[in-house]
């Protein structure tokens, strides 16, 4: 792990200063077009988190969990559904394919979905048997998503309820595949408060997986659903769900297999996931995130309103903020970010709960903005 005389040299760069005057140009068109919304309906409570891959037929397949019978809990029956976009996402299939059925007890849920080096798609899931059994899986394709691999267990080392968001493997430029995900319960333990946060990493295209140390906290703040994402310098930045005001953030010199120590970042958040992913044709990072610090105290604590900003600097600043997603009685998270040639398609969950998330009759929707609006 990194010594604190090395922190001091190396967070302030990835602190993620935000200029505060920046926050007050918001938008007030959002140049969003929905192009897809999954309404619940019966015997179908929920419609969630997803993930998207294009095909080599130039096809988008977006994968999201897709919940039965009357329970919209995160441990209600649910499996892996599929729909088709042909062209670049403006309009897409009307009946679901299934991808996954049922596997865990509970279900199947949380889909990451990646192209690898070596042609292969590796399709990312949780398995949950029980509250103190939730294993990530994967599963690979070589025939373009049309069937798939036997699944593999990414955590044998440890037992427990294990969170990894959609949308949050990567591959990078060395070929390792890395994942981060937080340890909530154990066998042994009902509840970790803190939540406990672990690296993964495959040097395999994901047939094994290993690894080292836990993520160290000395602040004890509440870690939760991490992402990761690689800067140009070869380094990998973790951000972190938390319950200090702000995303929280880890920084890996060595490619994931150690990392410092959690600190506080300048990302106002409620206790909800952010997602950051480079954008190909530009080189800069976009982040989608709550952009709600409590402020205005009838927000304080809402996942309201959703958010997108750029960076051209790796993540020092961030600006060409806008809001997309304003209701106040709406939340919005779960963010699947993915870019076609001039747009970017965002897939997340929503619904109407004035008191806060409520996953229960979520609905799964995809927007698509265009990049010259967000860079406008």
């Amino acid at each position: 792990m990194f010594k604190k005389s090395e922190l001091v040299a190396v967070l302030p760069l990835y602190l993620f200063l935000i200029i505060s005057s920046g926050f007050k140009n918001i938008s007030d068109k959002t140049g969003k077009d929905i192009v897809l919304s999954l309404e619940p309906g019966a015997n179908n409570p929920r419609n969630s988190e997803g993930d998207f891959i294009t095909l080599n037929d130039g096809r988008i397949l977006f994968v999201y969990s897709h919940y039965t019978g009357t329970s919209g809990d995160d441990n209600g029956n649910a499996y892996l559904a599929g729909r088709y976009s042909n062209d670049k996402g403006k309009t897409w299939s009307d009946k679901d394919v299934t991808i996954v059925k049922k596997e865990g007890k509970m279900n199947v849920m949380s889909v990451s979905l990646l192209r690898l080096q070596n042609g292969e798609i590796a399709l990312f899931y949780l398995k949950k048997n029980s509250v103190t059994d939730c294993i990530p899986m994967v599963r690979f394709s070589k025939d373009e998503a049309k069937t798939w691999s036997d699944p593999i267990p990414c955590i044998t080392d440890k037992a427990g309820y294990f969170v990894l968001n959609n949308s949050r493997v990567i591959q990078l430029q060395s070929g390792r595949v890395l994942m981060a995900v937080n340890l909530y319960m154990t066998p042994k333990e009902s509840h970790l408060n803190a939540g406990s946060l672990w690296s993964y990493y495959s040097d395999d295209n994901g047939r094994s997986w290993k690894s080292e140390m836990e993520v160290s906290n000395p602040d004890k703040f509440l870690t939760q659903e991490p992402g990761v994402v690689e800067l140009k310098n070869g380094e990998v930045f973790m951000i972190i769900r938390s319950n200090a005001g702000v995303q929280c953030c880890s920084v890996s010199k060595d490619k994931g297999v150690t990392w410092s120590q959690v600190e506080r970042s300048n990302i106002k958040s409620p206790v909800s996931p952010a997602s950051i992913k480079r954008i190909p044709s530009t080189g800069d990072l976009l982040m989608v995130w709550n952009n709600n610090g409590g402020d205005d105290s009838s927000l304080k604590g809402k996942w309201t309103p959703l958010t997108v900003a750029i960076s051209r600097d790796e993540g020092k600043t961030w600006n060409k903020i806008k809001n997309i997603e304003v209701d106040p009685d709406r939340w919005y998270g779960y963010i699947a970010i993915y870019f076609t040639k001039n747009e970017v398609l965002l897939g997340y969950c929503t619904g109407n709960s004035p008191k806060g998330p409520g996953l229960e009759l979520a609905v799964a929707q995809v927007i698509k903005l265009s990049l010259n609006w967000i860079y406008k």
